[in-house]
């Protein structure tokens, strides 16, 4: 018998026939017991009782967003601190050198704390530490996309409207430099920009970088469009520089096809 709540039928009520299915019946439970739920401590265990449902819940609710919100001020409070000392200058103690531009002051601490290769480039190990006159060189990156590049260690943010040549620095710098949450932040920003306009490129940093997500992403974006994307002006000067991504795409055209023929249905003749 069709289910009152889930069927198509649910909104005829047949009475006194009215059945619920199984699923709906178990879901319905766990929300009474949820509404009915009235924690109280006792012996560091929780008993709990039907008199207080939904003050309980609201209470609960109540408490999440309160947590929600210290964590939040919590985040914002050592963002702004650490983003102040950076952008004031305040006791800076080393500078970092770009390929092109001036020097940008940092905090020796900050870059230990953020990065285990700049962890070991500062410290005492005469073969990795830190030259001296309290600097060192980062050569493969522009000024903006070092200083982007700091200001996303002392705050943990990017900007919005990052360009996409930015965010291909900043990928490649957090691979070096082993900083993890960089990394994800990038590669969710690149991946969600894909199409096949910029995939050849997404897809040079991808294995630049060696990020897994990005290239999964990019390749699925190559296969799909292969057609504009193989027969385009940038795609001969790709071939050129990476050999090895052109087998691979190549590979992958080839097995969708197969697949795509194993999937087709025989016509046979009449």
């Amino acid at each position: 018998m069709d289910c009152c709540i889930c069927s198509p039928m649910a909104t005829m009520y047949r009475l006194p026939r009215n059945t619920v299915c199984a699923p709906c019946h178990e879901g319905a439970k766990a929300i009474i017991g949820f509404l009915n739920k009235d924690e109280q401590e006792g012996d560091g265990c929780l008993l709990y009782t039907s008199r207080c449902g939904l003050r309980d819940a609201w209470e609960q609710v109540k408490e999440m967003r309160d947590r929600e919100e210290n964590t939040n001020q919590r985040a914002a409070f050592l963002e702004q601190g650490f983003a102040l000392a950076w952008r004031e200058g305040i006791h800076t103690d080393i500078f970092i050198k770009p390929g092109t531009g001036a020097p940008i002051p940092a905090h020796k601490a900050i870059l230990a704390a953020r990065s285990e290769v700049f962890r070991h480039m500062l410290s005492a190990d005469d073969r990795c530490k830190a030259p001296a006159g309290d600097s060192i060189s980062l050569p493969e990156l522009s000024h903006d996309e070092l200083s982007l590049l700091i200001a996303f260690l002392y705050t943990g943010a990017l900007d919005q409207g990052l360009p996409e040549r930015h965010l291909h620095a900043l990928l490649v710098a957090a691979d070096k430099y082993d900083v993890p949450f960089l990394r994800r932040a990038c590669e969710a920003r690149l991946a969600a920009a894909v199409d096949p306009r910029n995939v050849l490129r997404t897809l040079e940093v991808a294995e630049l970088s060696s990020s897994a997500v990005l290239r999964e992403r990019a390749m699925d974006t190559v296969v799909e469009h292969a057609e504009q994307v193989v027969f385009s002006p940038q795609y001969e000067e790709f071939a050129v520089r990476n050999a090895g991504l052109c087998v691979e795409i190549t590979r992958a055209l080839l097995a969708k096809m197969s697949t795509t023929r194993t999937k087709a249905p025989c016509i046979e003749d009449v």
